[in-house]
């Protein structure tokens, strides 16, 4: 696909006037909230680096199970995407961490505003998220190590209005079947929202037809409740809890060395305590919160069936125990904002059979945040900084003694937002980003099933980033728009290599990423008031992306990604989304055919295209259609023109899937 047909084609499409009567779409200037750039409540039109939002009815309207599915819907990036339950997703050339500690990745996901515990998005459910909150570019100063690509907040549902009950049951291809239920609403001062589902689904079979055995999974359980209580204005306390668990899905391997038999065990759960205060004036407010949970995975690997004979029928695990408590302090001036707080997150985790066998991650941090309003409110400038403290203590062996390590980290931010006029933000932003070295690079000492014997390195820096960055917010008769431009330059990347005839990790260069972000999208009326159809266009290219120590492009970063598609929806209960998502051409090593101990080879994988689309019709209990009571009948169907494509080369994702469903309101 050419980009520069590609952009002409939809500028044309999101900007033409014609004859068709507009809406004003939701503006990116408007009074829409959004807390995760400045930690509080804020409008959007304040905010000074580039943020994008995924509502609910966005996510209601997508056939995307999980985050990491609606997230590939986005092409914000590169996308790692394996059968089962695996899904990591990029964000200018860097991306989140699939198992254990999410301070290995570079994008950092967030429940709620707080570590969620795991970079694989497939084990969070879309069920009952209220919007998800997008921050393109570092946010460390916020919230800390692994914020250096960007921020995915997750904001669960809080219950409102008369209470309401559904449930929901869908059936699809490869003997998928899902059951969901859930209620919201509010009480007096009580509010609450629960979701919970079940979903099983077999073995699929690629684009060209082949049957890829031991895809499938057994037994998935998701739930998520959001429960609080307002006993004052303005005060309330609340008990929000998330839990994904899989009983068994398979790990097929390759498809040219397909397993039959190996497979994982996972969980993750957790639970927060929070309360959310002002006073009556709301010149102050404060937050405090207490988490923990439970990231668990174990993959068994017995020896039956064994293609690429490195099955040795022992279960590798790694469980991570984490826990942490957040405070904050704002104070509102009606020329400068001040919020002030302290951060901390414990990590224990225990992994086997290779060492290091348990590994102790304690980080606590201050912060302080500045944003001024002059002119009227029209010019806003942001600041920001944070130290952050990490103690590290690890065990080789179940029977050695403890070691420990100590390193910190102080980051700085700076922005400005100026809106020029009601329609239009001019925004500039600087940004600190790091990555604190993970256990195994500080200290794994292990003999892998293939001969590598892997040795930590004690004497790791801290990878670190800073990002400059300008853009452009639009919004005019129904058109909202927006558009950056930013460069990275990122130091002492961690990489593996091998010292001594053993495998290990070095501090080794960096690279410089440079690119420009596009969004669009416009409301018509082309058939009357009743109908809305919004024409949506999404675009990433970077110019700039090469490994500062070989010049050779970045591996797993593609050069552009782009969404398009068209939702439509009508006030008498139809939706319609049809999108498209295109992932570019990458850079990846082959380990699918290399022949240890032979070095693994780079290659070109190519880029794809994958088209969704969902229908729904509900059908209303009372013409008014006010209470939302009613029987919602829907279809969805991925990978639409049955292509054979593959985010992880050797892992084809299934070919076309087909979905019905059927929902009841009460």
């Amino acid at each position: 696909m050419n980009r520069k047909v590609f952009l002409v084609v939809m500028a044309g499409l999101l900007c033409g006037k014609g004859l068709l009567a507009e809406e004003q779409s939701r503006s990116f200037l408007g009074e829409e909230l959004v807390v995760t750039s400045s930690r509080v409540a804020e409008q959007k039109k304040n905010v000074t680096s580039n943020i994008s939002i995924i509502d609910k009815d966005e996510i209601a309207q997508s056939s995307a199970q999980d985050l990491g599915e609606l997230l590939a819907e986005k092409s914000l990036g590169h996308v790692q995407k394996y059968p089962g339950t695996s899904t990591t997703v990029g964000i200018r050339g860097f991306r989140s961490e699939t198992h254990g500690i999410d301070l290995r990745g570079k994008v950092l996901v967030l429940l709620n505003g707080r570590r969620i515990g795991t970079g694989n998005l497939a084990k969070i459910a879309t069920g009952n998220i209220e919007r998800i909150e997008i921050i393109r570019g570092p946010a460390a100063v916020q919230y800390g190590s692994a914020a250096i690509g960007g921020i995915i907040n997750v904001i669960t549902t809080k219950g409102k209005g008369t209470p309401s009950f559904f449930m929901e049951q869908k059936a699809g291809s490869y003997d998928f079947i899902k059951t969901t239920a859930g209620t919201s609403g509010s009480a007096g001062k009580l509010d609450f929202s629960l979701v919970v589902s079940q979903s099983k689904m077999g073995d699929y079979k690629t684009g060209n037809g082949t049957k890829y055995v031991n895809t499938g999974y057994d037994d998935e359980k998701t739930g998520s409740f959001n429960i609080g209580y307002e006993f004052l204005p303005g005060n309330r306390i609340g008990i929000v809890y998330n839990h994904f668990e899989v009983g068994k899905t398979g790990a097929p391997s390759y498809l040219s060395q397909n397993d039959f038999d190996d497979y994982t065990v996972q969980k993750n759960h957790s639970l927060d305590f929070i309360y959310d205060g002002s006073t009556a004036d709301k010149r102050l407010t404060w937050m405090t919160r207490y988490f923990t949970g439970q990231d668990k995975y174990t993959f068994f690997n017995p020896l039956f069936s064994n293609p690429d004979y490195w099955d040795d029928g022992i279960p590798y695990s790694k469980n991570v125990d984490h826990k942490g408590a957040q405070a904050q302090l704002t104070y509102n001036h009606d020329v400068i904002r001040t919020t002030t707080g302290i951060d901390w997150v414990k990590y224990e985790e225990v992994s086997t059979p290779y060492a290091p066998f348990k590994s102790r991650y304690d980080n606590p941090a201050y912060f302080l945040l500045l944003k001024g309003f002059l002119m009227d409110e029209r010019l806003v400038l942001s600041a920001g900084c944070r130290y952050d403290s990490y103690n590290l203590m690890y065990q080789r062996l179940e029977s050695s003694a403890q070691q420990k390590q100590g390193s910190d980290s102080f980051t700085k931010q700076f922005g400005v937002a100026w809106n020029l006029k009601d329609s239009m933000k001019l925004r500039a932003s600087y940004g600190e980003g790091f990555r604190m070295p993970a256990t195994d690079e500080l200290a794994a000492n292990f003999v892998s099933p293939w001969g590598t014997h892997y040795v930590g390195n004690a004497a790791l820096r801290p990878e670190t980033s800073k990002t400059y960055e300008a853009g452009i917010d639009i919004a005019c008769n129904g058109l909202a728009s927006s558009f950056t431009v930013f460069t990275t330059d990122f130091k002492d990347k961690i990489q593996s290599a091998s010292i001594g005839g053993n495998a290990t990790w070095v501090n080794l260069g960096g690279a410089t990423i440079s690119g420009i972000e596009a969004e669009c999208s416009k409301s018509l009326h082309p058939f009357g008031a009743e109908w809305t159809l919004t024409p949506y266009v999404n675009y990433t290219y970077l110019t700039k992306y090469r490994d500062e120590s070989t010049n050779a492009l970045l591996l797993y970063t593609p050069e552009w990604n782009a969404t398009a598609g068209l939702r439509c929806l009508n006030q008498r209960g139809f939706n319609g989304v049809f999108n498209i998502a295109y992932t570019g051409v990458t850079q990846i090593e082959n380990y699918e055919d290399n022949i240890y101990p032979n070095p693994v080879d780079v290659i070109t994988k190519g880029g794809f295209v994958v088209a969704n689309m969902t229908v729904s019709k509900k059908f209303t209990i009372d013409e008014s259609r006010k209470n939302g009571k009613g029987l919602t009948i829907s279809c969805e169907v991925n990978n639409l023109f049955d292509r054979d494509y593959q985010y992880a080369k050797g892992y084809p994702m299934p070919g076309r899937t087909v979905t019905f469903g059927i929902r009841g309101d009460i």
